[in-house]
């Protein structure tokens, strides 16, 4: 099992960026996938990015392409979400998300962190 936890969430003008940042911990950590979905009131969580165990892969809803950054240390077990360009449509909370392969993650079968709000005003 691994445990994640999200920091790193805010409140921002429109166009402004925010970085979270999720650190893991779990005896198979370092090897896994990562990544982030995101849940605005009345509406399922949504994918939002990932990246592979290595970090040579990354995958992103089409919305956020050209605006978010995901990226991973895995020294400190850490993935990072740089959202530039932000819209007030971007307004959710952010979960982190993890699991043994990239389809996992992206399909939201693999483990939670607690969320992380994220709130843009226009």
């Amino acid at each position: 099992q691994v445990q994640l936890v999200e920091s790193g969430g805010g409140l921002v003008q429109a166009g402004g960026s925010l970085r979270l940042s999720c650190a893991a911990s779990g005896r198979t950590s370092v090897n896994y996938a990562m990544g982030w979905f995101r849940q605005a009131p009345g509406t399922e969580r949504d994918f939002v990015a990932a990246v592979s165990g290595g970090g040579s892969s990354t995958q992103y809803k089409e919305s956020v392409k050209g605006r978010f950054t995901i990226s991973r240390d895995n020294a400190k077990n850490t993935v990072i979400l740089q959202m530039n360009s932000l819209k007030p449509e971007d307004t959710a909370v952010y979960f982190c998300a993890a699991g043994a392969t990239t389809a996992i993650v992206t399909t939201g079968q693999g483990s939670w962190g607690q969320g992380t709000q994220v709130t843009v005003s226009s």
